[in-house]
């Protein structure tokens, strides 16, 4: 068989099996997380990715090249989760820049996509590591100019980048140490290989059950929080896609958000090249539609009445509503009314328990997006978090460094409002920040200062095994309890109690002063006071602080200042 062109038909089917190929091996990519713990997920952060951008692609019957680069590039931008995913997702944006001009691609264009994503996907990481997802598709990139010149059929091309990826993918653990040790191959890295891999079998006429990826994305997730009527003062949540075919500069965004906000309020607005992703509370849905017609044509129309009790979906198209729009709605919580005078500074925080929502929210802070280790938002839910804060300075604490990406992106995509990453890569991280910002100091001094001081604070998180593995000269069996520092597993037993013990004795020295614990769902009361007994009774110079956290799958958080 020997193919030399595709079409954007030919495309879409290639894209769907690689979504489809990757979703089905999502539990095995979670597998090869380094740490061994229950919520390894790079394989479910990939596969919902993927799935926002498999939303816009469905909705498209005959697409041309340009509609359907559209659609997974900004799909997959507004779906983006953890870093793996935000990777995805800008390999993808860089890809269909470079074909969405054609009607059909061949072995030279594939190879100037694959380099084009390559370069918009290593521009997007600050400090970009090798023996991860980006080195198996610079591998890719790399296999493909070396064929550009040999050969213009397809196929070809296809099997033998597959079998340079696999071998890229395969020396990742000589390139990262920490893979050596753990006996296992970098999981994003994986994961784009399963894309891939599924989008050749479609090129090739491999027959690829897709109902299983249409299911998925047509469920509709969690039900949403209900809503108190008696605080609607505009009724209809509305939302839809732009497809821009008009000039759409600075000053057309400025007096489209203007326009939105003379008839409604809670309003997101985001332009990504070729489209703009309009949200908005109003009680007119049709003014919002009929301004976003004179900017170009409209998909994924939906339109929701907040007022009915279950918040029934009433108009066009209810099954293009993706899938993280509806855990987003399900998840995020609240807690800054969008008709309150506008501040000069708001507060975002993520948050994976109601012990530690309840924290956050005393701390000051205005909007707390549910998840974290569990489950890591999107960029869109970071989006909408930032439409919700109505201040002019946002302060964002990702409090996981595998969501720092995600609203880094979101930062790129916010116009209106001056948004700052605060990049802590743990919960304790986050409440050090939050206590350390002064009001009398500039944004950017916060900002500054917020980061240095939380770099002084130890965390630490104690949780169970999955599997049996080594790490950091440790062997860890299924169901032993760990003690996880900063970067490495610091104790190992079958005890919670003395698992605990010994990871705090590991982070003690002889300048700290305060042991903090924030206990976990499956922890009680007593048991977490019991352990603050214990640690008063081993370090007396010490304070000791017990807090309800609430987090699943972590027994422990903990920080030693």
């Amino acid at each position: 068989m020997v193919i030399k062109k595709v079409d954007a038909s030919t495309l879409k089917k290639m894209f769907l099996a690689g979504a489809a190929n990757i979703e089905a091996n999502k539990e095995k990519i979670n597998e090869l997380n380094v740490f061994p713990v229950p919520d390894g997920d790079t394989g479910t952060n990939m596969t919902l990715t993927i799935m926002s951008a498999v939303k816009e692609v469905n909705a498209l019957e005959n697409p041309t090249m340009e509609e359907l680069a559209k659609a997974i590039s900004g799909g997959s931008l507004r779906g983006a989760r953890g870093n793996s995913g935000v990777i995805l997702s800008q390999l993808f944006r860089g890809f269909t820049k470079e074909i969405k001009d054609y009607n059909e691609i061949n072995v030279t264009i594939m190879t100037n996509a694959f380099h084009k994503a390559v370069e918009t996907a290593y521009r997007a990481v600050m400090k970009p590591k090798e023996g991860t997802i980006l080195t198996v598709a610079r591998g890719a990139a790399e296999k493909a100019a070396e064929l550009v010149s040999r050969t213009d059929d397809l196929v070809y091309f296809g099997q033998e980048i597959i079998a340079h990826m696999e071998e890229v993918l395969k020396s990742t653990p000589e390139m990262l140490p920490v893979l050596k040790e753990a006996s296992v191959v970098d999981s994003g890295g994986q994961g784009l290989l399963e894309i891939v891999k599924g989008a050749y079998d479609a090129l090739i006429g491999k027959e690829i059950s897709l109902s299983n990826i249409a299911a998925k994305t047509a469920a509709s997730g969690m039900v949403r929080e209900r809503i108190s009527t008696d605080d609607i003062k505009f009724g209809y949540c509305t939302e839809f896609i732009v497809n821009l075919e008009k000039d759409y500069n600075k000053a057309a965004e400025e007096a489209f958000k203007s326009y939105l906000e003379s008839i409604g309020d809670s309003i997101v607005l985001v332009s990504d090249d070729e489209v703009v992703k309009v949200h908005v509370h109003t009680n007119d849905p049709g003014l919002a539609i009929q301004k976003g017609l004179s900017y170009g044509s409209l998909t994924n129309i939906k339109i929701d009445n907040m007022r009915q009790q279950h918040n029934e979906t009433v108009i066009i198209n209810p099954e293009q509503h993706s899938q993280e729009q509806k855990k987003e709605e399900a998840t995020r919580q609240k807690t800054d009314a969008p008709d309150k005078p506008r501040k000069k500074v708001g507060f975002i925080a993520v948050s994976m328990g109601d012990g530690l929502d309840e924290i956050f929210t005393g701390l000051g802070v205005d909007y707390i997006i549910k998840g974290g280790q569990t489950m890591n938002p999107s960029t869109e839910d970071m989006l909408n978090a930032i439409s919700e804060v109505n201040a002019d300075n946002i302060y964002i604490l990702p409090n996981n460094s595998n969501i720092i990406l995600a609203a880094e992106q979101a930062v790129k995509l916010t116009k209106d409002k001056k948004v700052f990453v605060i990049p802590s890569k743990n919960i304790p991280q986050g409440i050090t920040a939050i206590i350390n910002f002064v009001y009398d100091k500039s944004p950017e001094e916060n900002a500054a200062r917020m980061a240095e001081e939380m770099k002084r604070v130890k965390a630490g998180q104690v949780t169970y095994a999955v599997r049996d593995t080594s790490f950091d000269g440790k062997e860890i069996k299924q169901g032993n309890i760990m003690g996880i520092g900063d970067s490495s597993i610091r104790s190992v037993g079958t005890d919670i109690k003395q698992t605990t013990l010994e990871l705090i004795s590991t982070m003690v020295d002889e300048d700290s002063e305060l042991i903090s614990l924030y206990y976990g769902e499956e922890v009680s009361e007593q048991d977490a006071n019991e352990l603050a007994n214990e640690l008063m009774e081993r370090y007396p110079d010490m304070d000791v602080e017990v807090h309800y956290g609430g987090q699943p799958i972590y027994y422990y958080v903990l920080s030693v200042e």
